[in-house]
């Protein structure tokens, strides 16, 4: 029987607080049994001056046990770290680098502290896992603030320790255990069961690989249960994690970057080219939505470096030989003004019959070194005479989509990504994207 009642694989409780400090970019309190830590992250627009001019960033860490962290005051550190700390802050800052990467977080520092706020075993182990997750939210709000256009956490990084106690293998060590343990390890590991960092040490006698491979066996068990706990923990900030890659959509309206997000997520983690640093402007001079979309995708692409995709899509009216066609945003003079394209959209088509239209769409994908991939698609409709809905953009509330008897102002956005025009064109993207990631 263990000192806490616990089987031999099975770990301490853990439970992590996020946004524990308001005033940190990132940050959580992490307990695991009675060990508790508060880890922090700090972004400074700088980095050491090794890298300066090399386009790459740095993450480092500093650790510390707060004086009451142990049942007698520990001294503070001076301008001197003891060195055990030194020894701590060295790996938790080599783990967490493994987490991201350097060149996609760019000319910046992220520091890591983490604070022993109480130490009952496992507090190096328990700074990574929280400094792990302090560091994920660190990263969702540089993308949030627009500062990257995407996550540069590439892997999820946890760690426990294990050890022989009374020649028995054990998870997750209490102090209790470490203090007279027969053999010592920490595991550090990323998602892929891969190992980042393993110590170990036999400190009362040698270990067997027969021990060796149950303790393994135990830190790997252990750690996949810690990254759930981290995932939890973090919730939507999880997706930050190893995130899909970018694909920055060459448009401003909102509206069309929600949809696309939405159909691609599958296949990319979709930003706005504003995300990467372009704002235009872009010469949509072609007579054509393909020719307009891959003017975009193309322009947005060789700015930045990243793959793009450009969408370019309009109204098409039987009774009036397709107007407004390539013109839809446009269509009155001021681009984007959906009000006054509408009025003038009623005021020509008064007194026809023929109601028939259709709206089209154009997606160009264009991936560097690559030729530009166009996918279309269209829905047919009928023109209203007055406008339905409040949903939508453009010429939403004129366009009935008959087999649903509603506008695409009057449904909701999973009815209408269902059904639409852009629907339809991403359909066909998607397939050809399928055909790329098995190819």
């Amino acid at each position: 029987m263990r000192f806490d009642g616990r089987a031999p694989d099975e770990k301490r409780t853990v439970s992590i607080e996020t946004d524990f400090v308001h005033t940190a970019y990132g940050s959580c309190l992490i307990a695991t049994g009675n060990t508790r830590v508060i880890c922090t992250a700090s972004v400074e627009e700088a980095v050491p001056p090794f890298l300066k001019g090399k386009g790459q960033g740095w993450v480092t860490a500093e650790y510390a046990m707060l004086p009451a962290s142990t049942t007698e005051r520990k001294k503070r550190d001076g301008i001197k770290k003891d060195g055990r700390s030194v020894e701590i802050q060295r790996l938790i800052g080599r783990a967490l680098r493994q987490a991201v990467d350097l060149n996609a977080l760019g000319e910046r520092t992220i520091t890591l502290d983490c604070d022993v706020l109480e130490a009952d075993g496992g507090t190096r182990t328990a700074s990574i896992t929280g400094a792990m997750v302090a560091l994920t939210c660190a990263a969702e709000r540089l993308v949030r603030e627009k500062k990257l256009p995407i996550s540069p956490i590439v892997h999820q990084v946890a760690a426990v320790s294990a050890g022989v106690i009374d020649d028995v293998p054990c998870l997750d060590l209490c102090y209790q255990e470490d203090s007279h343990a027969q053999v010592d390890m920490n595991f550090v590991m990323n998602e892929k069961g891969e190992f980042i960092e393993l110590q170990g040490t036999g400190e009362g006698r040698a270990f067997t690989a027969k021990e060796l491979d149950t303790l393994t066996e135990y830190g790997a068990k252990g750690i996949r249960e810690l990254m759930d706990a981290q995932r939890e923990a973090l919730g939507e900030r999880a997706a930050h994690i190893a995130p899909k890659p970018l694909l920055l959509v060459a448009t401003g309206n909102e509206h069309k970057l929600r949809e696309l997000q939405e159909m691609f997520r599958d296949f990319y983690t979709l930003a706005p080219m504003t995300a990467a640093g372009f704002f235009g402007p872009i010469d949509e001079d072609a007579d054509t939505f393909a020719g307009n979309a891959a003017i975009k995708a193309e322009a947005v692409c060789r700015a930045t470096g990243y793959p793009a995709i450009g969408d370019d899509s309009g109204l098409e009216v039987d009774a009036l030989d397709g107007e407004p066609g390539v013109m839809s945003a446009r269509y009155a003079g001021e681009h984007g003004n959906d009000e006054a394209n509408n009025d003038l959209l009623l005021s020509r088509m008064e007194g026809k019959e023929n109601r028939s239209c259709a709206f089209r769409c154009a997606l160009a994908l264009k991936i560097p070194g690559q030729d530009t991939i166009i996918a279309e698609g269209r829905c047919p409709g009928t023109l209203l005479t007055e406008r339905r809905g409040t949903g939508g953009f453009g010429y939403d509330p004129l366009f009935l989509y008959e087999p649903m008897n509603k506008t695409y102002a009057e449904m909701n956005q999973a009815e209408k990504n269902q059904v639409s025009h852009r629907f339809r064109a991403a359909e066909k993207m998607r397939e050809i994207m399928r055909g790329m990631h098995n190819s």
